[in-house]
């Protein structure tokens, strides 16, 4: 059997409620890592499993110094011949964040696999032990080696550069609006139908081990009437970037061309992307990138492209070398 090692960081798969029907009041990041492998018995048939009770929180206070520690755990991990994958169980409201940087920092073919839960411990039909349980078997399998950082949930398996959250509560939250989901788990075996194209993981050229900090990047919410108040004060108050999730193919108002141009012009880099549920933001689209020198997202939702310019902000201010970066990651 496989060697894998469970780092925890808390979230609704250790979460517990008063009520078995309450999926929604609970209290999150209760349960340890124990407690719930604990519970999932079959577990102890398909991989020989380590656990660490990495962090305990919920997600929503997930932090980049938390992220940084995570990677060079998960990469110290992997580099050791006798683990054969990592699984991490997290919230789910930045999961996909967490996933995608991880995509981009662990220099590693080995899996890594991140996994959830939609309802808490003690509630009737709840996800996670199931979710755990597929997260280990992808942990495990010599298919997942070499596809990046994958997210399951609800026998789905995921791409972390595609994948988001789509519903507020149900369990089938976690889709790929672009380009479908990368494969199955069912009945114990995974069953995967493409391969990532852009590069991750042991592509990567953000490797953890060469990064202390991140930069300071903000989104920004487009809409009706804009004033560009919220811009400008995230870059008076320090950001080195700002990603705006405009209207459409990431089009904004005449007015916040110009007010995102100047702080353009300030050294702030602008990457435009869009609001909306997916699609690509096309470079000179709905604005010319050119005139006002913004970067295109390509498809990468808002926080994820936000994610992707923190990297680039570490090695580069060069406007061509970050868009390059964003056609390729």
């Amino acid at each position: 059997m496989k060697n894998i090692v469970v780092l925890a960081t808390g979230g609704t798969i250790a979460g517990v409620s008063t009520s078995s029907t309450d999926t929604t009041g609970y209290r999150s990041a209760i349960l340890t890592v124990d407690d719930i492998i604990s519970q999932i018995s079959p577990l102890k048939t398909i991989a020989n499993i380590t656990s660490e009770q990495f962090v305990q929180l919920d997600s929503a206070d997930m932090t980049h110094e938390v992220w940084l520690e995570l990677a060079r755990r998960i990469s110290s991990l992997l580099e050791r011949e006798e683990v054969d994958g990592v699984v991490v169980t997290h919230g789910t409201d930045t999961l996909e964040e967490t996933a995608y940087f991880l995509n981009l920092v662990v220099n590693s073919e080995k899996p890594v696999v991140l996994v959830g839960a939609m309802r808490p411990s003690t509630s009737l039909s709840c996800d996670g032990p199931m979710n755990l349980y597929n997260a280990v078997i992808l942990a495990s399998s010599p298919q997942s080696w070499g596809k990046g950082v994958l997210v399951t949930l609800n026998d789905t398996i995921h791409c972390s550069r595609e994948v988001t959250k789509t519903n507020t509560a149900l369990q089938d939250t976690f889709k790929t609006p672009d380009v479908g989901n990368f494969g199955y788990v069912v009945d114990g075996t995974p069953y995967f139908y493409r391969m990532p194209i852009r590069k991750h993981t042991y592509m990567t050229s953000f490797p953890i081990e060469k990064i202390k900090e991140l930069p300071q990047v903000d989104i920004i919410y487009g809409h009706v009437n804009d004033r560009g108040t919220l811009a400008c004060a995230a870059a008076e108050a320090g950001a080195k970037g700002l990603v705006y999730a405009g209207l459409g193919n990431g089009n904004m108002s005449k007015h916040m061309k110009d007010v995102l141009g100047v702080i353009q012009k300030q050294g702030v880099i602008v990457v435009r992307s869009t609001r909306v549920g997916s699609g690509v933001v096309t470079r000179n689209g709905a604005v010319d990138d050119d005139q006002y020198r913004f970067i295109a997202a390509d498809n990468l939702n808002p926080q994820k492209a936000r994610i992707l310019l923190m990297l680039a902000l570490t090695q580069t201010a060069s406007l061509e070398e970050i868009q390059a970066i964003f056609w390729e990651y």
